[in-house]
């Protein structure tokens, strides 16, 4: 088989990190680069990489919808609470507000500390709260990602 030769120049990184798989794998730079172009040649290449693209523009999307979901969440939550604060708290007396300021002061901190607590150990109230709103949605979700991995390995 006949070969043409090629003089080349690539950036210096490349060249180092062409060296060390070549090295890697014992095999000559040549054969990596043939084997590159011709994978970039190749007529699938280009649905390959629009494959895989889509694929990660999927889980992508994925991940953007639960975060959009935790946040509809927290908003709904908070705006809850804040209604509820605000409908069952009496006015404070002008001379107990000095000592409801400290209370307030000294709940704050306890409420700090147990969020802190909370988040350590990696608990998510949001993910407790959807669970109790939809129990098998998570489930689905996990089964979408396996079907998604085994689809494209099966493809590979």
């Amino acid at each position: 088989m006949s070969r043409t030769r090629l003089n080349l120049f690539i950036e210096p990184e490349h060249a180092r990190r062409l060296d060390q798989l070549a090295v890697m794998k014992g095999v000559s730079k040549s054969s990596i680069v043939a084997v590159a172009l011709t994978s970039w040649l190749s007529p699938d290449a280009g649905d390959q990489r629009e494959a895989a693209i889509a694929k990660r523009l999927d889980r992508l999307s994925r991940q953007f919808e639960k975060l959009e979901r935790d946040q509809t969440i927290l908003i709904e939550a908070l705006a809850l609470y804040v209604r509820y604060v605000l409908t069952v708290s009496t006015p404070v007396p002008e001379a107990h507000q000095v000592a409801a300021r400290a209370q307030g002061r000294a709940r704050y901190a306890q409420f700090v500390e147990q969020l802190g607590r909370h988040l350590m150990r990696g608990h998510s109230l949001v993910k407790d709260v959807h669970e109790e709103i939809q129990p098998d949605s998570d489930a689905f979700v996990a089964g979408a990602d396996a079907g998604d991995a085994a689809a494209g390995e099966a493809a590979s």
